[in-house]
């Protein structure tokens, strides 16, 4: 979503400047007369990556440790500048105390934090800037923070969970690579004197052939594949940094056998954890719906739930036009229907977005035991093919010597 710059006017005369998130320039002048501000110049602004000034990553750990302190400042009353400044002075991190220096300025220019932090797309994610955003719309900051502080610390323990049992998978394909690499670049050639009288007499067997085959591509042209993996690799790196490949992308990770349903479960938990905390907070649902579609972290999604939005405002109920998205599961969906019937939607939305991650939990450790056994097997089928290509001719030969 692109940042607009703004100069306005208020009711009582007096100049305001800042920097706000919108869609649109409609969007952003509806946002800014939804403030009682008259606007006297609207651009497209500058993000921070773009002018220079950021765009560094920050380790999740303290950005969950500085959501927490400032959270817990703002809960003692001390004010937004004063407690940004404390936090920049105490961190180590360069990268963050650049972050925070330029968010600080920002804040002191007139932006909001929420705003602010999207300047900075690589340090704080989707979810983060949502759930500031609505914490400055429903004015409980604070405890936006405290939430954000806890998502994340629980992100990074799944993400530390999912990466130490893909540790041995990951070590066992990347050593059976090596090895049969080693095998068909060394091992194999060494018996092609051998099996050059079978491929004379016409009776090499087929497994042999194909294996030989494959040696003789792997020799010449190895290192010609991995210079184009190479190259590939950087341009999907570019191409994914593009809006067509972001769509792509998240197109790609929701249909993504094993997965795409924890991705979506996971989309959908944040969206629900997000929508229901701005509903029992007071956000009126219309709103909540444009905060809280920028926390899935997945563009399908967020257009349904944006289109779901727009329906809304036609006077529709939210569980239709999102059950015509075929983009959220029946039960889901179901629940969201009951929540609006019995007028208890933002209860309802917090007990899926629990329900949800449980759920993405429990696939993500079936996902996991699955794919070790998958690469022992692939590996064994591997090495099974190598060696009977090799002994096939061997036997053959004994048979034909008794």
């Amino acid at each position: 979503m692109p940042d607009y710059s703004y100069i306005a006017r208020t009711v009582s005369g007096t100049e305001e400047r800042g920097i706000l998130a919108a869609g649109t320039e409609q969007e952003a002048l509806g946002l800014l007369a939804g403030r009682s501000l008259f606007p006297t110049q609207l651009v497209p602004a500058k993000t921070a990556t773009q002018a220079g000034l950021a765009g560094k990553r920050v380790s999740s750990r303290l950005l969950a440790n500085m959501y927490s302190q400032l959270g817990d400042l703002l809960q003692s009353g001390v004010p937004l500048l004063r407690s940004l400044d404390l936090l920049k002075q105490q961190t180590n991190s360069p990268a963050l105390k650049e972050v925070l220096a330029d968010i600080q300025t920002q804040v002191g220019d007139g932006s909001r934090l929420g705003d602010s932090m999207r300047r900075h797309p690589r340090a704080f994610s989707e979810l983060a800037v949502s759930m500031v955003r609505a914490g400055e719309e429903g004015g409980f900051l604070e405890d936006s923070l405290s939430r954000v502080a806890t998502f994340v610390e629980h992100q990074e323990d799944l993400k530390g969970r999912v990466i130490g049992a893909l540790v041995y998978p990951l070590f066992l394909a990347g050593m059976g690579l090596i090895i049969v690499t080693a095998i068909l670049i060394f091992l194999v050639p060494q018996f092609e004197p051998i099996f050059e009288r079978f491929r004379e007499e016409g009776t090499l067997p087929l497994a042999t052939i194909v294996l030989l085959a494959i040696s003789d591509f792997v020799k010449a042209y190895g290192i010609y594949v991995a210079v184009a993996g190479v190259g590939v690799w950087f341009w999907l790196r570019s191409y994914l940094a593009t809006e067509a490949g972001r769509w792509r992308f998240d197109a790609i990770r929701l249909q993504a056998w094993g997965l795409g349903p924890i991705v979506r479960s996971l989309a959908i938990s944040r969206f629900c954890r997000v929508l229901g905390t701005l509903l029992t907070n007071g956000v009126p649902l219309l709103a909540s719906l444009r905060i809280a579609k920028d926390a899935t972290g997945n563009r399908l999604l967020s257009t349904a739930i944006g289109n779901a939005a727009d329906n809304i405002s036609g006077g529709k109920s939210l569980a239709r036009p999102l059950v015509a998205s075929g983009q959220f599961p029946p039960d889901v969906m179901e629940m969201i229907a009951v929540g609006e019937e019995a007028n208890n939607l933002e209860k309802v939305l917090l007990g899926i977005a629990d329900k949800q991650e449980k759920l993405t939990q429990r696939r993500v450790d079936l996902f996991i035991r699955l794919l070790e056994p998958m690469m022992l097997l692939t590996m064994a089928v591997v090495i099974l093919f190598i060696v009977l290509a090799i002994l096939l001719p061997v036997f053959q030969s004994s048979s034909a010597l008794n």
